[in-house]
């Protein structure tokens, strides 16, 4: 779903990414973790093409994503790239329903169609009957799972998520990060999560590691006496 092979990215003089390669399977749930500053972000931002790495390239679903112009990048964001971010970014003038839908607007699909999507989508999430209310009225939980269906509405390739439950009780996290395993489940979606919850990290089919602009691999190993033992390889890794 999404090769990543040499991906460098300074700030004046602070390189912030030191050469990332990185392979995610279709339907694969990812996190990524580290301390701040590590440049977990700004990964994330260059595979969502919100910005632009100073080397390499970056291929999702099988379209080299550094190739386009900017009017083909913004459409194929839009209709293969979901964002979750920690706060929901709702807009409050609108009900969660028409939130949802407006993605799809972008996208040049009609009002009917539309609905119907962010209408299933909703109905998945457990919040049909919260269709009609406008984000003041939600819980923090609620604003974050219509967040998570806005994502989802143009059935994108991947989902990019960033401290997506960073706001959230402990509850709602948990049946956050649920929702995101009962949606590769039902709908065989691809996410990359950055996150400092360690509860998630667990629970993503696999942990990938950064530290200093670098990933960290963590792999298995056998020692001499036949026994598996972990140990780290740091630097530019494909994993």
């Amino acid at each position: 779903m999404i090769d990543v092979k040499n991906i460098t990215k300074s700030f004046g003089t602070l390189q912030v990414l030191k050469g990332i390669d990185l392979h995610i399977d279709k339907g694969e749930v990812v996190s990524i973790v580290g301390p701040s500053g590590a440049g977990k972000t700004t990964l994330l931002q260059i595979i969502g093409t919100l910005d632009k790495p100073d080397t390499g390239t970056i291929v999702i679903d099988g379209t080299d994503v550094s190739s386009l112009s900017a009017k083909k990048l913004a459409d194929f964001r839009n209709q293969h790239i979901g964002f979750v971010f920690q706060f929901h970014q709702l807009l409050p003038e609108f009900t969660a329903l028409e939130n949802v839908m407006i993605p799809a607007f972008i996208a040049g699909k009609g009002r009917k169609e539309a609905k119907e999507r962010a209408e299933e989508l909703l109905d998945f999430m457990g919040l049909g009957d919260r269709a009609s209310h406008k984000p003041n009225e939600l819980s923090g939980g609620e604003k974050q799972r219509v967040a998570v269906a806005r994502a989802l509405v143009n059935n994108p390739a991947v989902i990019l998520a960033d401290e997506p439950s960073g706001s959230l009780d402990s509850k709602n996290k948990a049946e956050l990060h649920q929702l995101f395993f009962d949606l590769r489940d039902k709908f065989g979606q691809t996410f990359v999560i950055v996150t400092h919850d360690e509860n998630l990290a667990k629970i993503t089919d696999r942990t990938i590691h950064m530290e200093d602009g670098r990933l960290i691999e963590l792999t298995v190993s056998e020692d001499q006496n036949g026994t598996e033992s972990n140990s780290e390889q740091e630097g530019k890794e494909t994993i």
